[in-house]
């Protein structure tokens, strides 16, 4: 009779366990986790992909330093967080001319002088690694001249009859 309570009460805590983890894959598989940022694996992932021609003119130290900058950057726009924030509102698009300008500039006030290319070859490099890890998503399209990203502009719309 011991045996008999002892295997079902084994059981019923398996059948509970079972419940538990299929619970929470199916919650994982709709709904997964974040991805998480660590600056030193996005270092390393970057130091390794920027291309040769820019890898051949930069320092490792020059690439954390673009990185770090970039980062103030990304932190200064509020499209960093440390997950307590709420998501900002809408699509927000990172990279670009004002992100190479904010580190050129970051760059010369503190002593060091970069190219646009060379900081340009960094930020794509790292903007794969975000795209790689999930954190961020494809390229945004340009907006056309009729306002909406994908829209014909106005004067090609078709004509209501």
């Amino acid at each position: 009779m011991a045996l008999v309570t002892v295997l079902l009460v084994i059981g019923v805590a398996c059948g509970i366990a079972a419940w538990f983890v299929i619970r929470e894959a199916g919650r994982l598989a709709a709904e997964p986790p974040p991805p998480v940022f660590d600056p030193e694996e996005a270092y390393e992932w970057v130091v390794e992909h920027v291309p040769d021609i820019v890898a051949a003119t930069l320092t490792p130290d020059d690439v954390r330093r673009i990185l770090e900058f970039q980062l103030e950057y990304f932190q200064r726009q509020g499209v960093t967080g440390n997950g307590s924030s709420a998501n900002p509102p809408g699509d927000i698009v990172v990279g670009g001319a004002e992100t190479v300008d904010y580190i050129l500039d970051r760059a010369q006030s503190s002593g060091e002088a970069y190219l646009p290319e060379q900081v340009h070859a960094v930020i794509d490099t790292q903007l794969a690694y975000l795209r790689e890890i999930g954190a961020i998503g494809p390229p945004a399209e340009t907006p056309s001249p009729g306002g909406v990203p994908g829209d014909p502009p106005p004067d090609d719309r078709p004509q209501a009859s």
